[in-house]
C-alpha cells in the first residue's frame, strides 16, 4: 500500500548532517590557523580546503538523493569494482603517510581509496543479499550467502590489509558483522566469525605481521605511560587537551595545547580533542549527541523501509558510522588504540567527506522510496498471512 503523503527527506538526519559539517570546518579552521608548519602562515588555507571539500561532499550527496532507487542498485557494482581498482593502483603508485602506504596523488589532491571501500562493502554485501531476497521483506540466509558477502568484503579488506591500513580493517570488521546480524544469518554463525576474528588477530601479531610503529600503538593502548614522548605521546597530549577544557573550553581558537601544536595530526584523526579543549564537555557532548542523532536515523530508516537492499545498506552504514566514530573519540580519551581513523563529518580530509555525504545520500534516497510507514512480514497467499522468517 502506498504513503498517503509525499515522500520528505529526513530532515533531521540532515540538520544533523550540516551542524557536524559546519562545527568541524570551524574545529579544522581553529585547529591550523596557528600552524605555520601546515598552513605556510596563511591561517585560512585549511579553512578554504575544508570548504571546498565540504561543498563538494554536499553536490555528491544531492545527486544520490536524486537518482532514482533502481539506478542505484544498477550502480553499485560499479561502485564496487571502481574501489576495488582504486585500492590496487593505490598499493602500485600509492603514497606512504605514516607508515601507510593509503593516498593517491591526483593532480594537487590526494585521495584515499579506502575510504570508499567502507561504502562499497556495505552496497556490495547488501546488493547479494537483495537478490536473494528477491522482493521479500527478509530472505532466507543460508552458507552460500553468508560467503558470498563474506568474499564481497574480504577483497577490498586483503587489499588494505596490505597496505596496511589497522584503522579502516577495524571499521570494516565492524560493518560485516553488523550487516550479517542485520541480514539474518544464525547467530552460531555470527559467534564463529568473531571468534574467528580473534583468532586471525593473535596469529598476525604473534608471527610479526604488524608493523612495529602498529604494534607500539597497541603497547601504549595497554600502558599510555610507557613510552610517553614515543607511541604514548598522542593519547597522553589528547587526554591532556581534553581535560584542559574543563566544562565550558577555553574558548574557540583560544585552546592552549592546540594553538602550540602540541597534539600532532590534530585536525584530522584528534580533531576531537579541539572540541574538548575549545568547547568544554559541553561543547564535545553537542558533538557526541549530534553524531547520535545521526546513527539515530540511520536505524530508523533501516526499520522503516520494505526493501532489502535498503535495510540492510541503511543498518550497514549505521554501522560504520557509530564504530569509525567511537574508534576516533575512544583513542582521543584514551579507551580504544591510536589507529588513525577520521571523525565523520568532523575531520579534515576530502575522501572522508565525500564517503561520508554520498552514504548520507544513499541514506535520504532510500527514505525517500519508503512506501510504507514500517516493515511488514506478511504477505498474503490464498487469502492467509505468511510469515517470512530467516533460518537459524
Amino acid at each position: 500500500m502506498s504513503s498517503s503523503r509525499a515522500p520528505r527527506i529526513d530532515w533531521l538526519l540532515m540538520v544533523a548532517v550540516l551542524a557536524l559539517v559546519v562545527l568541524g570546518t570551524v574545529l579544522v579552521w581553529s585547529a591550523t590557523s596557528a600552524r605555520d608548519d601546515l598552513t605556510g602562515g596563511d591561517p585560512t588555507a585549511y579553512l578554504r580546503k575544508q570548504v571546498v571539500n565540504v561543498a563538494i561532499g554536499l553536490v555528491l550527496m544531492l545527486v544520490v538523493i536524486a537518482a532514482d532507487h533502481r539506478w542505484v542498485r544498477m550502480v553499485a557494482p560499479v561502485v564496487y569494482l571502481a574501489s576495488i581498482a582504486g585500492l590496487v593502483l593505490v598499493l602500485t603508485m600509492g603514497t606512504v603517510v605514516n607508515g601507510s602506504k593509503s593516498w593517491l596523488m591526483v593532480g594537487g589532491m590526494s585521495i584515499q581509496p579506502a575510504e570508499f571501500a567502507k561504502l562499497a562493502v556495505v552496497i556490495g554485501m547488501a546488493l547479494v543479499l537483495a537478490e536473494r531476497a528477491a522482493g521479500q521483506w527478509r530472505a532466507r540466509v543460508g552458507l552460500t550467502d553468508v560467503v558470498l558477502m563474506l568474499i564481497v568484503a574480504g577483497v577490498p579488506a586483503a587489499l588494505i590489509v596490505l597496505q596496511p591500513d589497522l584503522g579502516t580493517m577495524l571499521v570494516l570488521s565492524a560493518v560485516v558483522f553488523g550487516v550479517l546480524g542485520v541480514s539474518g544469518a544464525p547467530r552460531r554463525w555470527l559467534v564463529l566469525l568473531a571468534a574467528g576474528a580473534v583468532t586471525a588477530a593473535f596469529a598476525a601479531v604473534s608471527a610479526g605481521l604488524l608493523k612495529a610503529y602498529q604494534v607500539d600503538r597497541f603497547m601504549a593502548f595497554t600502558n599510555p605511560g610507557l613510552d610517553p614522548r614515543g607511541a604514548g605521546y598522542n593519547v597522553e597530549q589528547a587526554r591532556v587537551a581534553i581535560g584542559s577544557g574543563g566544562l565550558f573550553g577555553q574558548g574557540l581558537f583560544d585552546g592552549s595545547q592546540t594553538r602550540s601544536g602540541f597534539v600532532p595530526e590534530q585536525h584530522t584523526d584528534f580533531i576531537f580533542t579541539v572540541a574538548g579543549e575549545e568547547l568544554g564537555l559541553v561543547g564535545a557532548g553537542a558533538l557526541i549527541a549530534l553524531l547520535g542523532v545521526v546513527l539515530w536515523r540511520a536505524l530508523r530508516i533501516a526499520t522503516r523501509t520494505d526493501d532489502v537492499f535498503g535495510r540492510v545498506a541503511a543498518a550497514g552504514i549505521a554501522c560504520w558510522f557509530g564504530f569509525q566514530a567511537f574508534q576516533n573519540i575512544g583513542m582521543c580519551l584514551g579507551i580504544m588504540p591510536v589507529t588513525g581513523v577520521p571523525l565523520p563529518f568532523v575531520s579534515y580530509g576530502g575522501s572522508s567527506m565525500f564517503a561520508g555525504m554520498l552514504a548520507v545520500g544513499l541514506l535520504q534516497n532510500i527514505h525517500l522510496r519508503t512506501t510504507t510507514p514500517a516493515p511488514t512480514r506478511y504477505t498474503m497467499a490464498a487469502d492467509r498471512p505468511v510469515r517470512l522468517v530467516s533460518s537459524r
